[in-house]
């Protein structure tokens, strides 16, 4: 090969190698970089509260904390050309169904509350290597939702839905007792006419390494830009230590 090619060949091939080495780096994380986030949140939802939030016609939400989302902390929305491919989780799909269903659109075929999720949260979370495709994403969500296993640890701590009131002091005891750790818990505020908060929502926080850790914020450390939940005019919020809870068993006006 003449020397001029060889220069040229040279120069294209190192080129095409960097083009793949920032594609391939496109979310490697600095602390300067837009999309560097601390930790991950695990968000299960209580459904008859999302049913209470919502104007639509929720028809027998499951009776069982369902998957929210995989959220990771201070940012969303990391990469808006990387769509939600429903092909990518076929494997997982029975468990969907069951553990993060599309509470207000029961429609089996219904897959866009998981391209919501994917595209707002998942394209994020893709910076960690075990979460960098579709299908470790979800498959790992749907495994720390089962490793939590949020349903028995409250029926363990006799907390069951009832039309009793619980104090969120109680609540917060059982779960850090049994995990060690203190998530986030939020509540529909009261009505009015209503005296008791309406529990809706716990998060389990997780390091990088995906251990549990508190969902407090710590030294050095800034609010997450997570939004509560808001359906309509209705919306969550941390829940108050010192107004009673209800924890609904079925879609009603508790007065």
């Amino acid at each position: 090969m003449k020397p001029a090619k060889l220069h040229c060949w040279i120069l294209g091939w190192f080129s095409v190698a960097l083009c793949c080495w920032c594609t391939s780096d496109k979310f490697t994380q600095s602390d300067n970089h837009p999309h560097t986030w601390k930790k991950l949140y695990l968000a299960h939802h209580w459904p008859v509260t999302v049913c209470k939030m919502s104007a639509n016609d929720c028809q027998d939400p499951p009776e069982y904390w369902t998957i929210h989302g995989l959220w990771p902390d201070k940012t969303e929305e990391c990469n808006r050309t990387w769509h939600f491919n429903v092909t990518e989780i076929k494997d997982l799909i029975s468990d969907m169904r069951h553990y993060w269903p599309d509470v207000l659109h029961s429609s089996l075929n219904r897959t866009q509350f998981w391209k919501h999720e994917w595209e707002k949260h998942g394209t994020c979370a893709a910076t960690l290597q075990v979460l960098n495709s579709q299908r470790k994403y979800f498959g790992k969500a749907l495994e720390l939702y089962q490793h939590v296993d949020l349903n028995s640890c409250l029926l363990k701590a006799g907390i069951k839905p009832s039309s009793s009131y619980y104090q969120m002091t109680a609540i917060k005891e059982a779960l850090t007792r049994f995990y060690g750790v203190m998530p986030k818990i939020q509540c529909l505020p009261p009505e009015e006419g209503e005296k008791a908060q309406t529990i809706g929502q716990i998060e389990f926080c997780f390091t990088k390494e995906l251990q549990l850790r508190n969902c407090t914020v710590l030294k050095g450390e800034s609010e997450p830009v997570l939004a509560d939940l808001k359906l309509g005019t209705e919306e969550l919020s941390v829940c108050s230590d010192t107004l009673p809870t209800y924890y609904p068993s079925q879609v009603q006006d508790h007065k």
